[in-house]
């Protein structure tokens, strides 16, 4: 008797003053398209953004993040900074949440998420981290410009990678996206025409997914 396929456990890492809950609704396409094939986990970042001094706004709406880069608690992806205000509260919830809610199979992330992501993906390599992952899908990420992430960037992921980014983002320019990924050895890169958005096609995610799905139950067949 053959056992029922197994699904891919993943992990979902929010852009900068997201939350969870909206990174849920704006994967909704993506949950559905995959529904047999992948449960997805959505985490909060720690750090509730202020968006008053960020973008201007009173908008009641909750925003969270991984890191800042400034003391006043704003991050901005393009701009250099000796400053990662948070990040290791965020390390230690990702650890955390490995032990609590793991085992994970792989780790998406948009934006800041990506960014953190592929930092997860160096420290992993490195053994850095008690947390363990085969698989990861960054969206518009960008190499992180905090000085103390550097030391991070000094080698290549050898782990299954999907790099997905919008050729129009006026937020992460396609530059930065392309050159993140190339840090990774075993990657697939597909671009849009579109801007600072997650892709809601099926398409662009099949090919990777199926492959992470087929592996994940090669004894099952």
């Amino acid at each position: 008797m053959t056992a029922l396929p197994h699904k891919l456990r993943i992990l979902a890492i929010h852009g900068y003053a997201q939350s969870d809950v909206i990174f849920k609704a704006k994967l909704g396409s993506l949950r559905k398209g995959f529904k047999n094939q992948v449960e997805f986990v959505f985490l909060r970042g720690p750090h509730q953004v202020p968006m008053k001094s960020n973008f201007g706004t009173d908008k009641t709406e909750e925003g969270y993040a991984w890191w800042f880069n400034t003391e006043d608690h704003i991050f901005k992806a393009v701009v250099p900074s000796n400053l990662s205000v948070g990040f290791d509260d965020s390390l230690t919830l990702i650890e955390k949440t490995f032990q609590e809610s793991g085992p994970f199979d792989g780790i998406l992330g948009f934006s800041q998420g990506a960014t953190f992501v592929t930092i997860l993906c160096f420290m992993q390599q490195k053994k850095l981290l008690q947390i363990k992952f085969d698989f990861a899908i960054i969206i518009s990420g960008f190499k992180s410009l905090c000085a103390n992430h550097a030391i991070y960037y000094d080698e290549k992921i050898k782990i299954p990678t999907l790099h997905i980014y919008g050729e129009s983002d006026q937020i992460i320019p396609a530059d930065m996206a392309k050159e993140v990924s190339e840090f990774f050895i075993n990657k697939k890169i597909v671009t849009h025409e579109g801007g600072h958005y997650i892709p809601s096609k099926k398409e662009i995610f099949k090919d990777f997914i199926t492959e992470m799905f087929s592996i994940k139950n090669k004894d099952n067949y």
